[in-house]
């Protein structure tokens, strides 16, 4: 059989379940990254969110009208057991039954650079250089056989198999860290470490590092999501190796963002985040920032944060914080396992971007092996 050449439409139906639930919170609610994966959004929902859509398991969530903006189309499949909420934004639709198109292969498809700026081309060069629906359902793609569809589409389910059993022993790794802690909670004195923390604020200056860096949700230093002038760094904080930086703001991001900077390079940070050394004689920096890393501080953090308009958790609050000060050589023996950790952390990172990278040389793939199965 040849490639056959097919409309989206022909076998898309649009599926606008609302949830009904008025008050739902960030955590209840998915987004849509460049990667095309849900996650959890860190701006705030809306006021009433009786009108945002369930994603049934199997359902593609796709907002067509920040194509042009990120020169990305946001779409998302959702390969859980559990419904997706998302923003009345966003489209949501399935694939029609015994059709011939598989839901995971289209969205094999949709996972190259090459797609995404096919589909920004498209867009109506409104405004927000949105897509309209009716363009995305007008567009055609090439399909081999639903038996080479899934041939590919099952190479791909392995490589992601692999990949999350890697990451499920990450988890574990990072158990690991988190129970020595808590057991050294219960059986050492803790300590306010105030006394230990000295206070930094080097500023860039004219011809400074351009070495601008952010601080993330995931507690790392992170490309600026925000457009930055990097002519403009003068009064910019400089974090110099072995040194920590942290958010103040505790309440969009929803715990304490702190990095540690475990470079060899000096990184600059907004003047608004605060910047700290250790006294490394009696407190390791990264045994400190294992400590600051667990979820219960997170919740200390918010709980010990103030003001109505941004709950912040200040130089004053950090200063007043208790922690278990093991010996050096403790201190240091879990810091391996936590440095481990976050090497394989690392690894993962490079395995998920490799698979990404790979699914456009699938696609090809099958496209081949179906211009071929013509030929025989």
């Amino acid at each position: 059989m040849a490639l056959t050449k097919i409309k989206l439409g022909k076998y898309i139906e649009l599926y606008s379940e609302k949830c009904n639930i008025p008050n739902l919170t960030n955590d209840q609610v998915s987004g849509v990254n460049k990667d095309k994966e849900f996650f959890e959004p860190s701006n705030q929902v809306g006021s009433d969110t009786s009108k945002y859509k369930i994603v049934p398991p199997g359902y593609f969530a796709c907002n067509l009208m920040h194509v042009g903006r990120d020169v990305v189309l946001p779409i998302a499949y959702n390969h859980s057991k559990i419904n997706k909420i998302v923003s009345p934004a966003y489209q949501v639709f399935k694939f029609k039954t015994n059709c011939e198109l598989i839901s995971e292969y289209f969205f094999l498809y949709l996972k190259s650079d090459e797609r995404d700026r096919f589909f920004w081309f498209n867009t109506d060069g409104s405004v927000r250089d949105g897509m309209t629906w009716d363009d995305f359902i007008n567009v055609d793609i090439e399909l081999p056989t639903i038996e080479i569809q899934q041939k590919y589409v099952d190479i791909y389910n392995a490589m992601i198999e692999n990949q999350r059993c890697y990451e499920r022993g990450l988890d574990d790794l990072k158990l690991v860290c988190d129970a020595y802690i808590e057991e050294l909670k219960h059986n050492i004195p803790c300590k306010v470490i105030g006394p230990y923390l000295k206070r930094e604020d080097i500023r860039n200056g004219k011809n400074g590092s351009k070495n601008v860096m952010g601080v993330s949700t995931t507690k790392e230093f992170r490309e600026p999501t925000s457009k930055v002038n990097k002519d403009e760094l003068s009064n910019y904080k400089i974090v110099k190796p072995r040194q920590i930086s942290f958010v103040q703001t505790t309440h969009n991001e929803k715990g304490f963002c702190n990095a540690f900077n475990d470079t060899d390079k000096d990184i600059v940070v907004t003047s608004v985040n605060e910047v700290f050394s250790v006294d490394e004689e009696i407190v390791l920096p990264e045994y400190l920032v294992m400590f600051f890393n667990r979820p219960e501080f997170d919740r200390y953090a918010r709980f010990h944060s103030w003001g109505s308009a941004r709950e912040t958790f200040t130089w004053d609050d950090l200063i007043k914080v208790k922690i278990p000060i093991a010996s050096k050589n403790v201190q240091q023996s879990i810091v391996n396992v936590y440095k481990i950790y976050k090497e394989r952390k690392s690894i993962n990172v490079k395995l998920k971007s490799q698979i990404k990278d790979i699914c456009p040389i699938l696609i090809k793939g099958s496209l081949d092996e179906g211009r071929k199965t013509k030929e025989v």
